[in-house]
């Protein structure tokens, strides 16, 4: 079939019709040898017409033959362009007629005259290789929380918290051809998951990637992940404070561990409210609440990051110099060792007749195992034990019958908030905001113990007098 891009019409020669109460597309003669071929017989010089009803196309819909005329537009310019075997697709996926008889038949039928265009690549095999190159460049905690969750976003594989597991949904990114913009778009639409921004971003790398090593195989194809087409307006306090869709399931806001947005939020309790929160876990008739008392009173006193505490070991804990050495963390994901989160080595100094100095003496003289804070098998206690402790969570279960059945268990924090006997609540990581918020204000005209403050916990004078105190330390400078 020739092209017939040069040719002058007024309108679009590919004419929508009722037929029968449904809508059809009538095509012109020069477009007989392409439908021939499809078809596997002659039209006889008649010209195809093609009903578009069980697409769900009617007559008696104006929006039906709106957009009727807008699909016989564009095949029609598909058709007529010079590179028309290019941009034709053979299926009519494109065109929203997918499905069909002609989805079998482009499969086997080679159109005279044409050579069948090399397929680009799916975003499957793009993301494999560009996982592949990321892991080198990341840390393996981050890698393995973030980029699991990716995959399998990916994979169209969703998280059910009900029975703890992964189920297969029907989009599937990772079968998509990247020059398939249509299928990109409905698949990218079926994603549920709070990191879809963080996502979008990784596939879009991933794409300039595969385009860098040679992977894509047109160099014409455009990359369909590029960042501008899926820009969002600035996050607002009522959105970051929502509750989120994770895997089609709602997520209540503090229960998404997101460190760095954690770091910027700097609410804090008061000192009534801490000591009520650690009176709490000392008193709860659990077992579990009050074996974490220590770490969580631990963790109000020193205002370190909830993950540095875990690895913590006796040789990590001077008395004779009164000093605590924060040189590690334990990955959320990994529960593996690996370096603080700005990578540095800090050292924590408190008084001779500290409250602190009492926790950890205290601690010590039960203490059976090198690490300050074990689990009940003397490995690294995890994040999940104290959030599970700290805030409300539910378990559901499908007993032999079918019956679903949802186990609901407090947490101390959360109760303690309903119960009004602290102003609100707050998650475990807020411990840290406390203890620099309190010990920022205690101290805020002594500039030696602020600069101690920040270099303890691993912040600077600047952002504790902006974000903690809420201003900035004028000073007057004496001319000389």
């Amino acid at each position: 079939m020739k092209s017939q891009s040069n040719k002058v019409q007024s309108a679009c020669d590919v004419k929508v019709y009722s037929d029968k109460g449904s809508l059809a597309l009538r095509f012109p003669l020069r477009h007989n040898a392409l439908w021939e071929a499809l078809d596997g017989k002659s039209l006889r010089g008649k010209p195809k017409c093609l009903g578009i009803g069980k697409y769900g196309f009617s007559a008696d819909e104006p929006d039906d033959w709106k957009r009727a005329a807008s699909i016989a537009s564009q095949i029609e310019s598909d058709l007529d362009h010079t590179e028309w075997d290019k941009l034709f697709d053979r299926t009519l996926a494109k065109y929203g007629l997918g499905g069909g008889k002609y989805a079998k038949l482009a499969e086997i039928i080679q159109l005279p005259g044409t050579v069948s265009a090399v397929p680009e690549i799916t975003v499957g095999v793009m993301w494999e290789a560009y996982l592949l190159w990321k892991q080198t460049t990341i840390e393996e905690t981050t890698f393995r929380a973030a980029y699991s969750t990716f995959t399998n976003a990916i994979n169209g594989k969703v998280w059910s918290r009900a029975s703890r597991c992964h189920s297969q949904s029907d989009f599937s990114l990772s079968q998509v051809e990247l020059t398939k913009s249509s299928e990109l778009d409905k698949h990218l639409a079926g994603i549920k998951i709070s990191q879809k921004p963080l996502l979008m971003s990784a596939l879009s790398e991933a794409f300039n990637f595969a385009k860098s090593k040679g992977l894509i195989v047109h160099s014409a194809t455009e990359n369909p992940f590029d960042l501008s087409k899926f820009a969002t307006p600035a996050i607002t306090t009522q959105q970051k404070y929502a509750d989120k869709v994770i895997n089609g399931e709602t997520v209540e806001w503090h229960e998404v561990i997101d460190e760095k947005a954690l770091e910027s939020d700097r609410r804090a309790f008061t000192r009534d409210e801490r000591d009520i929160i650690i009176k709490a876990f000392y008193e709860s008739p659990k077992k579990q609440q009050v074996k974490l008392a220590p770490l969580i009173e631990f963790y109000f006193l020193t205002g370190c990051r909830t993950s540095e505490a875990l690895p913590l070991t006796w040789k990590d804990i001077d008395f004779d110099r009164n000093l605590i050495r924060f040189s590690k963390s334990v990955g959320c994901g990994t529960n593996k060792i690996k370096d603080t989160k700005t990578g540095e080595t800090r050292l924590f100094y408190f008084s001779e007749n500290s409250r602190l100095k009492a926790l950890l003496l205290g601690v010590k003289e039960a203490a059976s195992n090198s690490l300050v804070f074990p689990n009940s098998k003397g490995k690294f206690t995890q994040l999940k034990v104290v959030s599970n402790s700290w805030r409300d969570n539910s378990n559901k279960q499908v007993r032999p019958s079918g019956e679903e059945v949802t186990y609901f268990y407090p947490g101390i924090v959360s109760q303690l908030a309903r119960d009004g006997l602290i102003s609100g609540y707050l998650s475990p990581y807020h411990t840290r905001h406390t203890y620099i918020t309190l010990t920022a204000h205690a101290n805020s005209h002594n500039t030696d113990a602020l600069l101690h403050i920040a270099t303890s916990c691993g912040n600077s004078v600047d952002v504790i007098l902006r974000h903690y105190l809420g201003r900035v330390e004028s000073v007057e400078l004496v001319e000389v």
